[in-house]
């Protein structure tokens, strides 16, 4: 899903005062929305149970955030059923460091980590440069650098910019762009990907 981002149109939403209501709007829908789907879809699992249930294909991450040293290494989802515990501490994890602020993540953009591992065949974990981002630090970010976009999917939990160290990050990806399952951005420069639940397209 994806806001009208034309100049024209941001201009008049500067003008009228509801571009900052829009994105809030848009914002607080990810927020109620992601969290139903948890609640959804995972009572009946929890993560002690996860372990011990050998009927589902279980779904495993392994990442460490750059910034903070802080890591998460497990099951996430059993199944089609996510697992509410991991998701608290991921969130927590991929927390916006500058603020201070926990966005829930979309299940989605970890589904695509998980995937990617398998693809590599490790379980090296992930070093994540960035997961959620207010609205305050992307506008920070912005005044920056130009790569920044306006209405990035970092503020709605639906990115990640990653990488793994010793791994080529071509090679990563590569490996990405193969799953067609969302928006992927090269930064070779800087050593990583941008990975997010958008439509497939790459840069």
């Amino acid at each position: 899903m994806q806001l009208n981002t034309s100049n024209a149109h941001i201009e008049n939403l500067e003008k009228t005062g509801l571009l900052h209501d829009k994105m809030l709007d848009r914002r607080d829908f990810m927020k109620g929305g992601l969290a139903a789907m948890l609640a959804a879809s995972v009572p009946l699992i929890g993560a002690a149970d996860a372990n011990a249930i050998t009927n589902f294909a279980s779904w495993r991450v392994n990442l460490r955030f750059y910034h903070t040293g802080e890591s998460f290494s497990g099951v996430y989802r059993v199944g089609d059923r996510y697992l509410p515990e991991a998701f608290e501490r991921m969130n927590y994890v991929l927390r916006d460091f500058r603020t201070g602020e926990v966005f829930p993540m979309d299940p989605r953009v970890l589904d695509i980590i998980s995937r990617l591992q398998q693809k590599i065949g490790t379980s090296q974990p992930f070093e994540i440069l960035s997961g959620y981002r207010s609205p305050k630090t992307n506008n920070m970010l912005r005044n920056s650098s130009s790569g920044v976009a306006r209405n990035s999917y970092h503020m709605y939990g639906q990115a990640l910019d990653v990488r793994m160290p010793g791994y080529s990050t071509r090679k990563l990806r590569n490996h990405a762009q193969s799953l067609r399952s969302g928006g992927v951005g090269y930064y070779s420069k800087s050593n990583f990907i941008h990975i997010d639940t958008g439509d497939v397209r790459s840069w």
